[in-house]
């Protein structure tokens, strides 16, 4: 699973003109599904997003999470993030996981990132979403489950 992760003032999903989703301070998480992701990898993945420390104290130091900031989370999904332009000038989405098991696995970790206490607004999955936000920072984090050492569970 891959996420790239936008501290946001705020952001908002629209389909056909119409705002479907938005937020205010928070993040807005563009996720990707690949093929052999698993609910463990989504929830795995959720609870990382939750916890991890990209919010600024008083300070002014990256120190607190989006639960500990009250933030809410834009959840888009995002097959594109499995692009492998390798080869060639047309990239190949071969990685992305098909549409049932990426739906499904969007809809596990956007149910995980709620259940730890994170109000949750989502796109449409499949949708033809225009995604507009107000980056703060700018802060963009990339996480990889590969790279994070999430790994679906072995096959017995």
């Amino acid at each position: 699973m891959r996420a790239l992760l936008q501290r946001v003032s705020r952001a908002e999903v629209r389909i056909d003109d119409r705002v479907v989703a938005s937020i205010g301070p928070g993040l807005l998480v563009l996720i990707g599904v690949g093929t052999a992701d698993d609910e463990r990898v989504a929830s795995r993945m959720a609870a990382r997003v939750a916890g991890l420390r990209i919010f600024a104290d008083a300070a002014g130091l990256t120190n607190l999470s989006l639960a500990d900031v009250g933030g809410a989370a834009l959840i888009v999904s995002q097959f594109t993030l499995y692009a492998d332009s390798r080869r060639g000038r047309r990239p190949s989405f071969i990685g992305a996981a098909g549409p049932a098991i990426g739906e499904r696995l969007y809809e596990d970790f956007c149910e995980s990132l709620a259940t730890a206490g994170i109000p949750v607004a989502r796109g449409r999955f499949g949708a033809d979403m225009a995604v507009e936000l107000v980056n703060d920072g700018p802060f963009t984090i990339w996480l990889d489950s590969d790279e994070l050492g999430i790994a679906p569970k072995p096959v017995s």
